[in-house]
């Protein structure tokens, strides 16, 4: 396997597609350069709203009562996709588990080849999220030095890495009482690069860059030891693995590849959970035709209540979109707990959300940095 930074991994068409299908008004997302008050105060002052409303401000937890909190903060990655049944199995990327202590590099060996895995593999935290210590393993040397990393009596995904150059954020939205539920959202991610012209280093290649040189901050601590490297003419230099808009990785609105074919997909895959309602499912695909075909996609992750309609960090994404994306999302959360409670299910409990909040923060700020 080539070094975990170079592109590319796969296919240059479809790193050129996803990078550039259409002319760009920005190179960055007016949302990324928001202080976090003004970019979420509106969202929190919805949820606070809605609480009032509906007398829980816990409510949208119950959304999906199979998941911890329902997927809004400190669930387990590995316990989401552990419940998924028959075929739906077949479309997950997979993976095991091993929890850091002593002798994690043996027992990891022996983890892998109990669920017949083998290298390259990607570690991740089970609990954990914006892609916080994820790091890319190619041999048993970077695996060490990956189990390592992490604090003692961690518990951490071992998850094949799928080879396809795309990955894609969906998100799936299903009413209790409907038949059926729908794709509210589709984001189309590629990984930050520069190529190299055989004079520049690559620090200066990511200050020059447009995009990369106002979002510097988020690659150069990460590169650090390799930034005065000159990379060849033509050399495509990965800057981030991590498939995160707070990592530096690149998204654009897909929701022109909607189509029958890949809701039905989703639909077998989100169906397949008990009582998932909504969240965003995490895939990586072989082509866009391939996409739209519903087939040649392996999921990587299933997100709950917590996760955004990450369409609204495409660059071209107006603030007035973005912030009626996630109204529009947030309060289909609290409508779907509402009916959920109804059912019986209940919801976290405010205290309970806080703390798992609070754990999860605990654990994200222990992780190293991520690839």
């Amino acid at each position: 396997m080539t070094d975990a930074y170079h592109a590319p991994i796969g296919q240059d068409a479809l790193q050129a597609a996803l990078a550039a299908p259409v002319p760009r008004r920005r190179d960055v997302s007016p949302f990324e350069f928001l202080p976090g008050w003004l970019a979420y105060g509106p969202i929190v002052a919805q949820w606070i709203a809605l609480g009032l409303r509906y007398g829980d401000f816990s409510l949208p937890t119950a959304a999906n009562p199979a998941i911890t909190t329902g997927g809004l903060c400190g669930e387990s990655k590995t316990a989401i996709l552990d419940q998924l049944r028959g075929e739906a199995r077949d479309w997950v990327a997979p993976y095991t588990t091993i929890v850091t202590g002593a002798g994690d590099l043996a027992r990891a060996r022996s983890a892998l080849a109990a669920a017949g895995l083998g290298l390259p593999l990607v570690v991740k935290p089970d609990i954990g999220c914006n892609g916080a210590g994820v790091r890319l393993v190619d041999s048993e040397d970077t695996l060490a030095a990956a189990l390592a990393a992490f604090p003692r009596g961690v518990l951490l995904m071992l998850q094949t890495l799928i080879p396809w150059e795309g990955e894609a954020g969906v998100f799936y939205v299903r009413r209790p009482q409907d038949a059926s539920g729908h794709i509210s959202s589709l984001t189309l991610k590629h990984a930050p690069t520069v190529t190299g012209d055989g004079r520049s280093t690559l620090r200066a290649l990511i200050l020059a860059d447009p995009r990369h040189g106002r979002l510097q901050h988020l690659y150069l601590d990460r590169l650090a030891g390799r930034l005065d490297h000159v990379p060849d003419r033509g050399e495509r230099v990965r800057l981030v693995f991590a498939g995160n808009h707070c990592r530096g990785s690149v998204f654009r609105n897909g929701a022109d590849e909607v189509t029958p074919a890949l809701t039905a997909r989703i639909e077998s895959i989100a169906r397949a959970l008990p009582d998932f309602h909504f969240g965003r499912i995490d895939l990586r695909f072989a082509s866009l035709h391939a996409l739209r075909q519903g087939r040649e996609l392996s999921v990587i992750e299933i997100n709950g209540v917590g996760s955004e309609a990450t369409h609204i960090w495409d660059p071209d994404t107006s603030l007035r979109e973005v912030y009626a994306a996630q109204f529009r999302h947030y309060a289909t959360a609290f409508a779907i707990g509402r009916e959920m409670r109804r059912r019986g299910a209940r919801s976290s409990g405010v205290r309970q959300m806080w703390r798992d909040w609070r754990e999860e923060q605990r654990l994200m700020a222990s992780y190293p940095l991520n690839d």
